[in-house]
């Protein structure tokens, strides 16, 4: 055996030195990327873009001469939104008299998504099939991904920004599950500031929410909507609802009247599909509502109502030509045009 302080100092010793080095500055590197690495399970784990590096794009024309599945129209500064959920894209333009072809696409990264919510600096949209919020930043002509949360479960379906609360609301439809986002004022990215639940809707398909007065409301399909605190998410009130209307998709309030669309009843038969008004939540288990879907001619599937400028409007399916309605209430009518 060679003595130790013949080995000390020599070139094979200087080998192994430097070998041993490397493997240490290697496992340094491997250790620092899965901390940053893109597959994490938490949902706030987010890819980023620098948007203020960001090449802008000028964004491709709409190649769609007519919507398939159009479940919400929304506007947002100078710009208007279709999110056009069976062709996975999101379409913008600055008016509604333009054909759909002269629209412009937002984003075409979505799989079945349902909703676009913003606050004129970020927007954020859900790519429902995907579990994943998408965060845009306009830029230029059109706009940048900037942001992905994933694993956001399970199928992130209804967005809103609340202007009192400077947070925006996800509702996820399958797991009863709100994640609400804010604005980080240090560096202008969205986190994660808290995800809340309603365990009784877990595992029920419930489309959306409704932030009414002081309230956050809930159409379940558990055959009845729920109001509950919009801090707390504790249950105020239930009011039960017939089973003809069980498959609701939004409330809406409009004037003196709660609006709630309908796309089935509690055995998913579309047939049942309308639209209702009341004035009490209270009557509507003993049929208290008014049927209004005839001033939209009906047969279709009403989804979701939108206020853009002291007027609404209304996304719908089953209606090829019939897609997007604007209305008003004039008294007790309701006057009806049709937009796309």
């Amino acid at each position: 055996m060679t003595p130790a302080w013949k080995i000390w100092g020599s070139p094979v010793f200087n080998r192994i030195l430097l070998y041993g080095i490397r493997i240490l500055l290697l496992s340094a590197l491997f250790l620092s990327g899965c901390a940053n690495g893109k597959a994490s399970p938490e949902p706030e784990s987010v890819e980023k873009t620098d948007s203020a590096a960001a090449v802008s794009v000028a964004p491709e024309k709409n190649s769609f001469n007519s919507l398939d599945i159009p479940t919400q129209i929304t506007k947002i500064g100078d710009d208007y939104f279709i999110v056009d959920c069976y062709h996975n894209q999101i379409i913008f333009n600055d008016n509604t008299d333009d054909p759909l072809e002269d629209w412009s696409v937002m984003t075409d990264e979505i799989n079945k998504g349902h909703t676009l919510a913003g606050d004129g600096r970020v927007y954020l949209t859900d790519d429902t099939e995907n579990d994943r919020i998408l965060v845009y930043k306009k830029q230029g002509d059109g706009f940048t991904l900037t942001q992905i949360f994933d694993n956001i479960t399970s199928r992130p379906h209804y967005i809103v920004y609340d202007k009192e609360r400077e947070a925006f609301y996800v509702w996820c439809s399958m797991s009863g599950e709100m994640y609400i986002f804010k604005d980080d004022k240090k560096d202008g990215s969205l986190y994660i500031s808290d995800v809340k639940s309603v365990p009784e809707l877990n595992g029920v398909y419930v489309r959306s929410f409704s932030l009414i007065g002081d309230g956050i409301y809930f159409v379940s399909g558990n055959k009845s909507i729920l109001k509950a605190d919009p801090d707390t998410f504790e249950i105020l009130e239930r009011y039960p609802v017939p089973s003809s209307m069980a498959g609701m998709i939004q409330i809406t309030r409009i004037g003196e009247y709660f609006y709630i669309t309908v796309s089935t009843d509690d055995k998913w038969n579309q047939d049942y599909a309308t639209i209702l008004r009341c004035h009490s939540l209270r009557g509507l288990q003993n049929n208290e509502y008014e049927d209004i879907y005839h001033y939209f001619i009906g047969g279709g599937t009403p989804y979701f109502i939108s206020e853009i400028d002291g007027e609404y409007y209304l996304t719908e399916h089953r209606l090829p030509e019939h897609s997007i309605w604007r209305f008003r209430p004039e008294g007790e009518e309701i006057l009806v045009e049709n937009v796309y």
